[in-house]
């Protein structure tokens, strides 16, 4: 498995201030003021922290709708979820509420009871979102951190053997149920198991045990079997970043690049957090 050497801090010519929090995912970002338009030079440091750290965290960000949406607008197009029904019609904040979690169906209760609902964003689609940005509304006293995931970490420190199994296959992502409850339709998707991101060229093991997976082209059996060996992967902690929230904090991750997985920790607690996610270029996202 290969790792990066990293300082314990950096700083950037924008003047931001960059702590790592594992060796390859996870950073926390200071010396920024998210409520107030930042510079070309900010939104380059912060797209690159971004792109090498997966998830960068920002504290004390005291936000309003209309600031998050500028924030994130800043680096591509606002995308509106389909399912989004909380806010006022046409914006792009979506509420992530414990209540909705019985929305999306008995199927989808049943992994997030089984703690096996690692997934990313909007990969129903042809082209998913690249970019999530993640705001506290309501939190418990204790609990409801959130995890995530180095999907390219995930790949590469399985064996050789596996990655053999796994190189060429892909995977269904299974968003049919939600969206029709919202009159929304979109045919069943199915993405390579292994991507390769984009920008970075890193091999990404990318899967939604949200979605209903199924691996195509394999017995249903090799198939269960192949996403026993997936999910074990982005459960190991040395994958991952755990995100403890408090008041005013913010989260932006590359959609492309890592899983997430919501601590479902804090009992009957109203926990809320605000998302807005961000297109992928036009090129892309036109598909």
């Amino acid at each position: 498995m290969s790792t990066q050497t990293l300082a314990d801090h950096s700083s950037t010519d924008a003047g931001l201030h960059i702590t790592p929090l594992q060796p390859s995912i996870g950073a926390e970002v200071s010396g920024v003021d998210l409520s107030r338009p930042i510079t070309p030079a900010q939104r380059e440091a912060i797209r690159a922290a971004v792109l090498r750290y997966k998830v960068i965290f920002f504290r004390d960000q005291p936000l309003s709708n209309e600031q998050h949406a500028a924030f994130a607008a800043q680096f591509g197009p606002l995308y509106t979820h389909p399912t989004t029904r909380h806010q006022a019609a046409n914006t792009a904040i979506h509420s992530i509420a414990a209540r909705d979690d019985r929305e999306y169906g008995e199927r989808f209760k049943r992994v997030l009871d089984s703690g096996d609902a690692y997934h990313t964003d909007t990969s129903w689609r042809l082209v998913p979102t690249w970019g999530a940005v993640l705001r506290d509304i309501t939190l418990p006293e204790n609990g409801g951190d959130t995890i995530w995931v180095d999907a390219h970490l995930a790949w590469d420190a399985l064996s050789d053997d596996l990655k053999q199994k796994l190189e060429g296959l892909h995977v269904t992502h299974n968003f049919l149920s939600a969206l029709k409850g919202v009159g929304h339709e979109y045919p069943i998707v199915a993405h390579p198991v292994v991507r390769t991101h984009r920008e970075t060229g890193q091999k990404i093991l990318w899967v939604n045990f949200s979605q209903q997976p199924q691996i195509l082209g394999v017995e249903l059996a090799e198939s269960r079997a192949l996403l026993d060996e997936i999910l074990r992967q982005y459960k190991r902690p040395e994958l991952q970043v755990r995100f403890t929230w408090r008041k005013n904090s913010v989260a932006f991750w590359d959609n492309r690049s890592t899983v997430h997985y919501a601590v479902r920790n804090y009992g009957e607690f109203p926990r809320e957090l605000h998302r807005i996610l961000i297109a992928d270029e036009p090129l892309w996202s036109d598909l």
